[in-house]
């Protein structure tokens, strides 16, 4: 693969290699080694801090609207150098150069909406009584910090970062250690724009970086992106040092596949759904809940995922460790008696044998209790578990720990409603298998999927990145006639 340049952090408007050591980053597609990283540590996030403590005053005193300007302008870069985006996307985590352009196109509309600020975020004044009038105005909050994933290493990062700097706040990111040349990019992008030195900083690095952030006093919110696991131990962590933190988890999404559903549409959305992303997000089809006799779009999936093309259309998972957990989680399922209807185990790409590959996979009679059923996979895996009736579904949906997407395949309104009301997951599809929000609407799960109030998207971020400053004013030192006066 293409050698790119080395990462450095980006503190105070100035690239840098912090830290004492240093880690290779590896292409998913080849093996091979693109580029190197530096580990930052605790001093390395003080200096970026520090860089955008002093940047805050300046930034946040600006206008909501001279603010905007400056993502007008880095909006219209992301779209000039779209193909470059997308490239660096498809060689640091491995997706299809498709799928790479999409996740930068969804960042240029995560761009639109923190431009359109202006619109939404408009303060509320009331004469509450006669000659005394209340105001509430949106204030930032300070330094905040953006802690993102590898599976989107252009989106997510752009999930948080417009709206939080429009909103006046100053921000480190830490991107995934293993995709971090997408959020290199980002900050030479915002500089470009005009962005101030300081508003926005960069620190590589890894679990030490984390753990600094989450106990770093001068930060005043985080927000958190990557698996369930670690979203518990950044969210208590980060809230027990009085941060105002939101952490995404991982998910287990169950898809509901009623007899009349349409066929070919299911079996397309389903396998798409599951293989997408090479399976490494967390709205993926995990689960398909087949109610009663649905054996004929079971069929229709086969011959779809049949029809994948491992290295054009599904890319790597990211790494050689991913990739045998992966297969492991096949291997125990057929141990434990489920039947592989299409295997993804032992799968290569001619030219890039060393590329870390898993094709489609099909696993058909899994029970509840199996593990393919019960944990994310991160891959394009589907567990088939049959149930005689939707209210079985439903309850089979209901039983996962997690609660990002769930979503229901039926040509019946009202069969489509009881699983919309009935299903314990804070995104809900009808005939969709990847029922993700669009903005102004907000991204965000349920139970082990997310941990904190509101999300880090749309219009429910606004609260997050803001505090209220609310002022009550009185210029009429005549009237006395009630307590206010």
């Amino acid at each position: 693969m293409t050698q790119q340049p080395q990462v450095t952090n980006l503190i105070n408007g100035q690239k840098m290699r912090n830290g004492q050591t240093s880690m290779d980053i590896i292409s998913p597609i080849d093996g091979s080694v693109i580029s190197n990283l530096p580990m930052s540590n605790s001093s390395d996030l003080d200096a970026a801090v520090a860089a955008a403590k002093k940047a805050f005053p300046l930034w946040s005193g600006m206008t909501l609207k001279e603010r905007v300007q400056i993502f007008f302008k880095y909006r219209q870069l992301l779209e000039e150098n779209i193909e470059e985006l997308t490239e660096i996307v498809h060689l640091e985590n491995g997706k299809t150069r498709g799928e790479a352009r999409a996740e930068v196109l969804k960042s240029m509309e995560l761009c639109e909406f923190a431009v359109s600020m202006p619109q939404i975020v408009t303060n509320e004044i009331q004469e509450v009584s006669k000659g005394v009038e209340c105001r509430i105005e949106r204030k930032p909050l300070g330094v905040v910090a953006c802690i993102t994933p590898f599976n989107f290493p252009n989106m997510v990062p752009h999930w948080t970062v417009p709206n939080a700097l429009v909103l006046g706040n100053t921000v480190v990111l830490k991107p995934s250690e293993m995709v971090p040349l997408s959020a290199v990019r980002m900050g030479d992008l915002l500089k470009e724009a005009g962005l101030p030195d300081g508003v926005f900083n960069i620190v590589n690095g890894g679990k030490e970086v984390v753990e600094a952030i989450c106990d770093h006093p001068e930060i005043k919110a985080t927000s958190f992106v990557g698996s369930t696991k670690v979203a518990k131990i950044v969210y208590k962590r980060a809230s027990g040092n009085l941060q105002r933190c939101v952490a995404l988890g991982g998910a287990k999404n169950h898809l509901l596949v009623l007899p009349d559903a349409n066929p070919d549409m299911t079996a397309n959305n389903v396998v798409a759904s599951m293989a997408g992303c090479a399976g490494q997000r967390c709205m993926a089809a995990s689960v398909m809940v087949g109610v009663d006799k649905v054996q004929h779009i079971i069929d229709k999936m086969i011959a779809e995922a049949k029809q994948i093309v491992l290295g054009q259309d599904l890319g790597p998972v990211i790494s050689q460790a991913a990739k045998d957990r992966i297969e492991n989680y096949i291997t125990e399922a057929e141990t434990q008696g489920a039947k592989i209807l299409v295997d993804g185990r032992g799968a290569t790409v001619p030219g890039h044998e060393n590329g870390f590959y898993v094709g489609p996979t099909i696993i058909d009679f899994v029970k509840p209790d199996m593990a393919v059923a019960k944990e994310e996979i991160f891959g394009p895996v589907i567990s088939i578990i049959r149930a005689g009736d939707l209210d079985e579904a439903i309850q089979i949906e209901n039983g996962s720990n997690y609660g990002n997407a769930a979503a229901v395949f039926t040509e019946s309104g009202s069969l489509a409603k009881k699983v919309m009301e009935g299903a314990s997951a804070g995104m809900i599809g009808v005939n969709i298998g990847v029922p993700v929000p669009r903005e102004p609407f907000s991204f965000g799960g349920w139970n082990e999927s997310k941990f904190g109030v509101g999300d880090i998207t749309g219009k429910s971020s606004i609260e997050f990145w803001t505090q209220n400053k609310k002022t009550t004013t009185k210029w009429n030192p005549e009237d006395k006639r009630d307590w206010m006066s």
